[in-house]
Formats: structure tokens, C-alpha cells, sequence
């Protein structure tokens, strides 16, 4: 059985952009606006700023329009009967047998629009044959005319035109295995290295095109292409390319973008992720590229940012790389301006700023990644957020929760009290709030409690924060505390009726996953995380185990029910676990034993 703490630690990140599940479009850098209005002939003005029909004078004479029709023309529509001409003339201009004619011809296109070439194993022999002649014809013009280009360039068009035509197989996964096999996979990946950028840019787009997750190739199908594309050293050649694409060119531009877009793809392998940070100097060229200064913030720099959050939430190997790049204070240094102003909604801006966020809270997970965090004074400016900070505020939460949470998270909560963090976030806790942001709060006060030293200045004013003010805390937990537990009862009530009617323990377990994500929407995590607050500010004083106690009472409950939620967390942990986990267990009882 999975660990409900390793579930629980921490809430999970949001998708990005990210945002969205969708994948990332190119935008059209064309105003369809401007280009409608460039395209538009303006009516000449007759210099009262109104315009008027154009004429055509001759002496003197007005064509400006042919006779009238008659007042009643339009009245007897229906009733007028067919010219003599056979409504050639008010008409469609087509007789009977014209019209014959124009249908056996549209007939025939359409015949001949279904006879497309099949696109099967001997097209793409045939293919690959073309592509290869057109390789080395062009090396060959190349070398050839090297200091004419004017010689060269027909042979270019035509490998132009050959690797465009690849991009069909994207509607073929079933070749992908005979692509790689004919060797033509890894010479188009060679190209990537062809002296003519423009070249590279199509062969990033056929990439992009055939590793898309809207390709509809089953896994073996998709191992194929990119294991022969990772051979052919795909990642090396195209952090290479970028290093000689310049964004000031729109073509160069669409270039990054799409070499952006394939290492998208391929993160969606962690193995490969982890390959592409570890082998290649992509993660440096990222961390370059959203630091540049752009105003406002092109889609390129965003997609940056979306790609570095992408590669850090899926590898922990990936988050201690980025640490030792500095890349902590980097992320905080990109949100310090965003502390007391909200970045221009629905834009790339905000996207941006969301992926930062993305970044930075994947990189607190990270031993290294605490300490930088403390280092360049995040848990100030996330304080600062908090307290003045709008679309910031609930993201620095997240990150404050994920910073001082996990194993080695002492060291932030120690910061946090030293800089008067427990005034705001006690503040916040006080008032009302959404679900999101109470787990979160909930989630950094089991973390001060768990991770600061006994008897230390640090832990007595925390623990004075809950029972000041005649024990207000309290007593909002003890009511949180009551609400979840109604309604994970109303849900284990449910659950209990519909585990009656089934017949095997085979239907059982497959229906343990929906009744466990049922359970979690109904405030399982935060119940946990409830009590076990309560237990240790029961263990810690006297007066505030009494005046729990009294509190669960009134509302039809006592400390047994806390005992109970503690020992289901440790019932929910793996047998084989690590280090951390035990320690958590060890906790968990001790506290039991003080209820």
C-alpha cells in the first residue's frame, strides 16, 4: 500500500501553463487585424473627410451607373418567367448542357483527389532513396560551388522540399520503426548541423512534428523514432543550434521555439529528462534565456521558463543540478518585482511568473535547494508577498510550505520565526480562507512543530502564538478539525455501502483508488495534518490538551478520534521505508501516546 505520508507531504504542483494540459502552440507573429487593414483600398475622400463612388467622366458624360429597373422589379421576383436567353443574362450564365459538362469535370478532380499515393513500407523505401540522393547532391553542389551560392541553391530548395515531405509519417507512427531501420532517421537528424539555418529550423520542425504526444503511435512505436534520434546524438546537435539561431529573426525565433518543443517531448520520459540536463548544456541556455530582459515578455521566454519547470518537477537529479547553477537566487531574483505589483493578466507575463514559481518550489524539495533558499533570503521575500503581495501571495504560500516541509526543512522554519513570519502566517490563519490556502497553513505549522528544537526560544513562541488570546487557535483547529471529519464520515459512510455490494476482493481493489481520491477531496490530508497539530500541542502543555479536549467533547468527539486518524497514517506507511518515514512513524506513535 502506498504511503499516505509520501502522498500527503506535500499538495502537488499545478501543470504548467502551463500550465494546461493542452501543449503549447506557436503563436502567429501576423496581426490579422493590421494585415486586413494593409490589404484594404481606402475610398478616395471628397475633402470633407466623406468618401464617394468612384466615377468615370469622359466629356462630360456620367457612367456612374447603368438604367434604372423598374419600381416593381423586385415585387414579382417569383413570378418573372426566363428570358429568352435561357437566364444567361439575369442568370448564372450556364445552360443545361454547360452544366453537364462542369459536373463531369468536377466529377473526374474528385477521382482524381482520391487517388492519393498510399503511404505504406515501399513509399518510404522510395522516400528515403530521394532524401538520400538529395543529401548528397547538395553536399556535393555545395563543395562544389562553395563561393556561389546562386549554383547551390536549386539543390536546396530541393532538400527543403525533402525534409518537409517527412513530416507525413507524423500520420504513419506504424513506419516509424522502418524509418529508423532505413538509416534516413539519423540523417535527418545529421542536418541538423547543415551549414544553411534554414535548413536545421525544418528539420527541428519535422522533429517537433513526430515526437508530439498527439501522434498517435503506441510506446514501442515512440521508443523507436526517439531511441534512433537519441543515437544519432539528437540533444547534443540541438543545444548546439540554438547557440547559432538569433531571436531577432522570425524564422530563427520559430526556430527556438520548436527546439523548445521538442525537449518537451522528450521530458515527458523522465529517463530522458534527466539525460537531456545531465548530457547537455540546456539547463544553462534556460536559466540565460529567461533572464533576459523583454518588455513585454515574448512567448519564447515563457516557454523557457514552462520547459525548466517541467524538467525540474519530473527528476530530483535535475533539481540539485539547477542548484548548483545558481539557480535558486536566479528564480528569486526574477520574482522580487513581482512582491508589491501583479505581473498583466492572461498574457505571458503571468505564465511566466507562474512557471518561476514552478521552479523555485520544485527546487525547495532539495536539501540544496533549502539552503539557497535561505541563503538568498527567499523566506523574506516570500514574507513580503504575503503580507502585500496579491496574485504572488498564494504561490509564495505553496513555496513557504514546500520550503520548510521534508526532512531537512529545520533550518527554514528557524529563518521563518526570526524574521517575524509567525505574526503573518498566524494572521492568515485566522481569517477566512479557501481550502488551498488552509492546507498550506496547516502544512508549516506541523512543520514548526516537528522540526523545531525543544525547549528552544524558536519552538516556546510558536507554541505561545496558539494558546494566546484565551487558546483562538485552538479552537479554530478544533472547529476544522470537526468539518473534516463530518465529511469524511459522510464519504466512508458511502464508501461502506458500496463495498457491501460487491461480490469479490479482486473488485475491491480496483475500486481502491477512486474511494482513496474520494476520500482526499473530502479533506483526508488536511484532517491529518489537523490532528496532528492538536497531538503535539497536547503533548507540549497541559492546559492546551484540556482545552481540546473540552472542545471535541462539546462537538460530540474526544482525543481518541485524534489517536485513531495518527495510527490510520501510520497503518498507510510502507513496510520497506526510508529513513524519514521511520522517523515519522516513531513520531506519530510517541504522539498517540500522549492522547
Amino acid at each position: 500500500m502506498a504511503s499516505l505520508d509520501s502522498l500527503f507531504k506535500k499538495p502537488a504542483l499545478p501543470s504548467s501553463s502551463s500550465s494546461s494540459s493542452k501543449k503549447r502552440k506557436l503563436e502567429s507573429s501576423i496581426d490579422p487585424v493590421a494585415a486586413y487593414k494593409s490589404a484594404k483600398l481606402e475610398a478616395p475622400s471628397n475633402g470633407k473627410g466623406k468618401s464617394r463612388a468612384a466615377t468615370v467622366e469622359e466629356d462630360g458624360i456620367d457612367d456612374t451607373a447603368g438604367p434604372a429597373l423598374p419600381a416593381d422589379f423586385f415585387d414579382n421576383a417569383e413570378e418573372e418567367p426566363e428570358d429568352e436567353e435561357g437566364g444567361r443574362f439575369f442568370g448564372g450564365g450556364v445552360n443545361k448542357k454547360t452544366a453537364e459538362i462542369l459536373d463531369f469535370m468536377d466529377e473526374q478532380d474528385r477521382e482524381d483527389t482520391t487517388a492519393i499515393e498510399k503511404i505504406d513500407v515501399a513509399w518510404l523505401r522510395r522516400t528515403a532513396l530521394g532524401f538520400e540522393k538529395k543529401i548528397n547532391k547538395n553536399a556535393e553542389m555545395r563543395g562544389k560551388y562553395e563561393d556561389d551560392p546562386h549554383k547551390f541553391m536549386a539543390s536546396e530548395a530541393d532538400l527543403d522540399a525533402g525534409i518537409k515531405a517527412l513530416s507525413v509519417l507524423s500520420e504513419h507512427p506504424e513506419l516509424f520503426e522502418e524509418f529508423r531501420k532505413l538509416g534516413c532517421l539519423a540523417s535527418l537528424v545529421g542536418l541538423l548541423a547543415h551549414e544553411n539555418t534554414d535548413i536545421a529550423i525544418d528539420v527541428v520542425e519535422v522533429i517537433s512534428e513526430l515526437t508530439d504526444d498527439e501522434v498517435e503511435a503506441e510506446p514501442e512505436q515512440w521508443n523507436a523514432i526517439v531511441d534512433g534520434m537519441i543515437e544519432a546524438q539528437l540533444l547534443e546537435m540541438l543545444t548546439q543550434n540554438l547557440s547559432r539561431l538569433n531571436e531577432g529573426n522570425e524564422s530563427d525565433r520559430n526556430g527556438v521555439y520548436h527546439t523548445l518543443s521538442v525537449f518537451e517531448n522528450l521530458a515527458s520520459q523522465q529517463s530522458l529528462a534527466e539525460q537531456m540536463v545531465r548530457e547537455t548544456n540546456i539547463t544553462p541556455y534556460l536559466l540565460q534565456r529567461i533572464q533576459t530582459r523583454e518588455s513585454p515578455i515574448s512567448q519564447n521566454k515563457q516557454y523557457a521558463a514552462e520547459l525548466l519547470a517541467i524538467l525540474l518537477q519530473s527528476s530530483p537529479a535535475n533539481r540539485k543540478k539547477l542548484s548548483e547553477l545558481n539557480g535558486t537566487d536566479i528564480f528569486l531574483q526574477l520574482l522580487s518585482p513581482y512582491r508589491k505589483r501583479d505581473p498583466v493578466k492572461g498574457g505571458d507575463e503571468e505564465e511566466f511568473v507562474e512557471n518561476v514559481f514552478d521552479c523555485v518550489t520544485c527546487v525547495v524539495d532539495e536539501v540544496e535547494g533549502k539552503e539557497a533558499f535561505v541563503d538568498s533570503e527567499g523566506v523574506e521575500l516570500v514574507l513580503i508577498m504575503l503580507r502585500e503581495g496579491k496574485m504572488s501571495k498564494p504561490r509564495a504560500l505553496r513555496l513557504l510550505d514546500h520550503a520548510v516541509g521534508g526532512q531537512s526543512g529545520a533550518n527554514v522554519c528557524q529563518k521563518l520565526v526570526d524574521a517575524a513570519g509567525l505574526k503573518t502566517i498566524f494572521g492568515m490563519f485566522m481569517k477566512k480562507q479557501d481550502n488551498q490556502t488552509t492546507e498550506h497553513l496547516l502544512g508549516i505549522f506541523a512543520a514548526l512543530l516537528m522540526h523545531l528544537p525543544a525547549d528552544s526560544a524558536s519552538r516556546i513562541r510558536t507554541l505561545a502564538k496558539f494558546v494566546e488570546k484565551d487558546y483562538e487557535k485552538i479552537a479554530k483547529l478544533t472547529k476544522l478539525r470537526t468539518d473534516y471529519a463530518l465529511r469524511m464520515a459522510k464519504v466512508d459512510a458511502e464508501i461502506a455501502v458500496q463495498r457491501k455490494d460487491l461480490g469479490s476482493v479482486v473488485e475491491e481493489e480496483e475500486m481502491a483508488e477512486e474511494w482513496f481520491s474520494r476520500r482526499l477531496d473530502a479533506g483526508l490530508f488536511c484532517l491529518q495534518m489537523t490532528d496532528r497539530i492538536l497531538a503535539w500541542l497536547c503533548a507540549e502543555d497541559d492546559g492546551a490538551k484540556k482545552r481540546i479536549g473540552g472542545l471535541l467533547g462539546k462537538a460530540g468527539g474526544s482525543l481518541k478520534d485524534v489517536g485513531r486518524t495518527l495510527k490510520e497514517q501510520i497503518d498507510g506507511m510502507t513496510e520497506a521505508s526510508d529513513e524519514w518515514q521511520q522517523v515519522i512513524k516513531d513520531m506519530l506513535s510517541t504522539l498517540i501516546e500522549f492522547l
